[in-house]
């Protein structure tokens, strides 16, 4: 928001803890082969790091979303940027960061997924709210996959 109060774009922020170490969850999330096997149900591409090429596709929106890696900080946080509808950012983009920060000793991590860069219009509240869903329920995913080996998502969208 701006100084004088106005509604400038929308973001979320989504978090919860998996009982792994920081370096097991960002992993997780930054090795295309393990994001194919819990999030990315259509298949994972490159490795989240500076200058990859990184394409992510999903059953339930298929097609290939290239990824752009704006930052990574093993094991405490990555930065992306990919399409989106209704956004604020250059070439219809939005910025997620993920923020891995070691809880209980390092035993568990808190998983915190902050996602900006919609218009505040209808149609970019309904794009914020569709990618809060999917992001909330790929911290349910990752949360199942490291600590129970479960892909929540496997024959969910189809």
């Amino acid at each position: 928001m701006s100084t004088d109060e106005t509604l400038t774009a929308l973001s979320f922020t989504v978090s919860g803890r998996v009982a792994r170490p920081c370096e097991q969850v960002y992993e997780a999330v930054a090795d295309p082969e393990q994001l194919s096997r819990y999030f990315t149900t259509g298949g994972a591409r490159g490795r989240l790091e500076p200058g990859a090429d990184v394409t992510w596709d999903f059953a339930d929106f298929p097609g290939r979303f290239p990824v752009t890696v704006v930052e990574a900080d093993p094991p405490r946080r990555l930065v992306i940027e990919w399409g989106g509808e209704a956004t604020t950012g250059e070439g219809g983009t939005t910025r997620t960061e993920f923020a891995f920060e070691p809880v209980d000793d390092g035993a568990r991590t808190l998983v915190t997924i902050t996602e900006s860069s919609w218009r505040p219009t209808p149609d970019g509240a309904r794009a914020a709210f569709g990618n809060c869903e999917g992001w909330t329920s790929m911290l349910n995913a990752l949360k199942a996959w490291l600590e129970h080996g479960v892909n929540l998502r496997d024959g969910f969208y189809r």
